[in-house]
């Protein structure tokens, strides 16, 4: 079985992306042959500073590595480092349509009001159809923000074998059931985010454990005192999502341990002491990984090698079959 996923390498990476992402990536590495990408030509469709690309790019590495990632058993890569990303995003622009992108939710909210908004911001989620489509992927773990984006990649390889003639597996998402969707801490209908969030209400991987405990101690809640999830109660709800995904207990298990009423500022305060529990080993590790430059290079080097190799039939299959004179 073959898994593929990939992530920005832009903003500090905070428990939302643990939640929605990393976590699945943790346990789909055991299910098979899985590649996770440091999508770095994605970064570029929106205005973005250089010397900020080449330190976040490594951040992530560093970081997918501290979350549980094991060299020996996944690929971590660069995607700029494999250059069929690059080249797979322009020959599949020819079997998808002006239509299908202009449909893209996030291009719509990302490029809302801008005075420039780029070709790429537009064309970008062909790019994400290629890094997907290239490996052969039955599987795919992400958040739930990127559903749209696969089902693109999903009509674009029909679309493709269609014309062409069978050359793509129509990859199936996975979406974690508890926690797919963390919201600030601060504002609870809204995701948590270190780039559109607000600062005291996104968690940090790589925040000091009082830093931690001070957020979740001042998280907005809802009216009453009960701790139960409800449309009516979003901070309740989301809080209840975060313990469960550091505890590992259930929803439900959760509610009924608080079934007596204790309120809401011990509740706050347990959840505050479970994500300081899941995420200081994190840190302690990033922290020495990202320490030792070289070796992530490395290590990177490694998986973008592998990666190439992995690719390279599914490109030139991609060229042969749209008729183009191979060398």
């Amino acid at each position: 079985m073959r898994i593929l996923s990939g992530i920005q390498p832009t903003g500090d990476k905070h428990l939302g992306n643990y939640s929605g992402g990393f976590r699945q990536y943790v346990e789909t590495q055991e299910r098979g042959d899985a590649f996770f990408c440091i999508v770095d030509l994605h970064s570029i469709t929106v205005p973005y500073d250089p010397a900020a690309l080449r330190s976040s790019t490594l951040d992530l590495a560093a970081m997918l590595f501290a979350v549980g990632l094991d060299p020996q058993r996944s690929t971590v890569f660069v995607q700029s480092h494999v250059k069929a990303h690059a080249e797979s995003a322009w020959l599949l622009q020819a079997v998808a349509s002006y239509g299908q992108l202009g449909r893209m939710t996030q291009f719509k909210d990302k490029g809302e009001g801008k005075d420039f908004v780029s070709a790429g911001l537009f064309t970008y989620p062909v790019l994400m159809a290629g890094d997907i489509l290239l490996y052969q992927a039955d599987l795919v773990p992400i958040g739930d923000d990127q559903r749209q984006h696969l089902e693109l990649a999903r009509d674009v390889a029909q679309s493709f074998n269609s014309r062409f003639g069978e050359t793509f597996k129509l990859p199936e998402g996975v979406y974690p059931t508890v926690g797919a969707r963390i919201m600030d801490l601060q504002e609870p209908t809204r995701k948590m985010s270190t780039t559109n969030g607000t600062p005291q209400g996104t968690v940090r991987l790589i925040d000091e454990p009082d830093v931690i405990r001070k957020k979740f101690k001042t998280a907005v809640t809802d009216s009453g005192r009960e701790v139960r999830r409800g449309d009516d109660k979003p901070g309740i709800t989301n809080l209840i999502d975060i313990l469960s995904v550091a505890t590992g207990e259930t929803r439900e298990q959760i509610e009924a341990r608080y079934a007596d009423g204790a309120g809401y500022g011990q509740f706050k305060g347990d959840v505050g002491e479970a994500v300081v529990e899941l995420l200081t080993p994190i840190r302690e590790r990033y922290l020495l990984l990202r320490s030792d430059e070289a070796e992530l290079l490395r290590l990177l080097r490694t998986g973008a090698e592998k990666a190439t190799a992995t690719v390279e039939p599914t490109l030139r299959a991609l060229y042969d079959r749209m008729g183009f004179v191979q060398p």
